[in-house]
């Protein structure tokens, strides 16, 4: 991920005009996820950005153009923008995340809502702590500079954390039903088209894209929706997506889900089919059928008190994307 500081008296204007949140309400401490669009009101990148206070705001972005797009938002501001590749991540997520960063940190995480961050002390090294992630789990990102983040990771290690890898995030992501630029979103797509419209503020001021993107609303031509396949493995993605005959959509982002037992992914389909459609699935040297189903499929009922069991453990699945920070 990249991390881009943002400072000086206009960062939040400069924000503001690339983003399409009302980051008016996103006080110190304080961070929200959102789509940076582009002129024609497709989505340039999701990003989030966070306010550290005292003119200072970061925001983490992935492989879109949202650097350039901030340094076109900055020109004639009275803004300082910083990429910086020494400020590192570590997502730590799951149900055991607050209890091990708890007792190995100067602040109290527990007070720490979602996407809320603070300055702390982790294992005795300088660092700010995230109520964020990308895995539907209640856990933390922790963001230092390079000097110690190694030794942060080998601490975590030794207290607990299990590292993993790309395709265990993967598969955490798809289950709960988090996108991924390039793949599930594009800018041929709308917010409105891939369930980020609660992203879009419509009374803030002008931002790029606005006109475009509310003009778009109403129009999509496609759905974001998560399968259900009838198969026994991962499939490969890119697969099309018929009912009687016709191509109605394309999968995305497939994975097989062990802690479901399932082959899942998320896809696009025409806006008109919902929940419970039969879709047949053809690709290189498969054919079989998928459902849509209700999505995020690791807690679609998004309960504030649902617990699964997952490897004899209680797992909290509060936390899924979708119905919290929103602004």
């Amino acid at each position: 991920m990249k991390k881009v500081f943002v400072r000086g008296p206009d960062a939040q204007a400069v924000l503001d005009h690339l983003t399409t949140r009302d980051l008016s309400k996103v006080t110190p401490g304080k961070a929200a996820y959102l789509c940076v669009l582009t002129d024609q009101g497709g989505i340039a990148d999701d990003a989030v950005v966070s306010n550290n206070g005292g003119e200072e705001w970061m925001i983490v972005h992935g492989s879109g153009d949202t650097m350039a797009l901030l340094q076109a938002s900055a020109e004639g501001h009275d803004a300082q923008v910083e990429f910086t590749d020494d400020l590192h991540d570590l997502s730590v997520q799951g149900p055991a995340s607050l209890a091990i960063l708890n007792a190995h940190t100067d602040i109290d995480l527990s007070t720490l809502a979602y996407f809320e961050h603070a300055p702390a002390v982790l294992f005795g090294h300088s660092c700010r702590i995230s109520r964020t992630g990308y895995s539907g789990e209640r856990g933390y990102e922790v963001f230092a500079d390079g000097s110690v983040i190694t030794d942060i990771w080998d601490k975590l290690v030794e207290a607990g954390v299990m590292p993993c890898s790309f395709t265990a995030l993967d598969k955490v992501r798809i289950e709960a039903g988090l996108l991924f630029y390039g793949y599930d979103m594009t800018e041929d797509n709308t917010p409105w088209e891939v369930g980020l419209g609660f992203t879009v503020s419509s009374t803030k001021g002008d931002f790029r894209g606005k006109s475009a993107v509310m003009a778009a609303k109403g129009a999509e031509k496609v759905n974001n929706v998560c399968l259900d396949i009838d198969h026994p493995d991962m499939v490969e993605g890119g697969e099309a997506l018929m009912l009687d005959g016709q191509n109605v959509g394309t999968i995305n982002s497939p994975c097989y889900s062990h802690r479901m037992n399932k082959s899942l992914a998320l896809a696009h389909v025409e806006p008109s089919l919902s929940v419970g459609a039969t879709l047949m699935v053809s690709g290189d040297g498969l054919e079989t059928t998928a459902t849509i189903t209700s999505n995020p499929v690791y807690d679609p009922l998004q309960t504030p008190s649902m617990i699964l069991k997952s490897r004899g453990r209680i797992v909290d699945t509060a936390d899924t994307f979708r119905r919290r920070a929103k602004l």
